[in-house]
């Protein structure tokens, strides 16, 4: 993809993110999409300007929970055993990678978006279900 090419890309995704619930912001810096969540979170949305098809999703927690979720197809050696290869999602680390069912960057953002609603409704849920539990004493 070419730099407009890619810009395109990055604009259509944002347009396509601001209407989630969760999403607080979006904005392209540094060549890659930037979203803001509510729950102070963020995600990076990069894709290649070199490699055709190639892209990364970052969902960077580790401040809020240690966490970070990433989907992407950067053929690492170190994946190779992974069924979807060069296909892979890293589930709450960078060590821990598996398979991811997602070919395309489209089917992608639409599954991340919903992973993410889910993902901070429940940490939401089990917060407040903690604050209940302290005031029953």
């Amino acid at each position: 993809m070419n730099l407009s090419d890619v810009d395109r890309e990055l604009e259509r995704l944002r347009m396509r993110v601001l209407g989630h619930p969760s999403v607080v912001d979006a904005e392209i810096r540094e060549g890659k999409l930037r979203v803001y969540l509510k729950d102070e979170s963020y995600m990076d949305v990069w894709v290649s300007r070199k490699l055709r098809d190639r892209y990364a999703v970052h969902w960077e927690r580790r401040h809020v929970d240690g966490t970070i979720y990433r989907w992407d197809n950067t053929p690492h050696e170190a994946h190779k055993s992974v069924s979807t290869f060069p296909h892979h999602f890293h589930d709450g680390s960078d060590e821990n990678v598996g398979p991811s069912e997602f070919t395309s960057l489209e089917d992608l953002m639409d599954r991340v978006m919903v992973f993410v609603e889910e993902k901070i409704g429940e940490l939401k849920r089990n917060y407040q279900a903690s604050e209940e539990a302290e005031h029953d004493y």
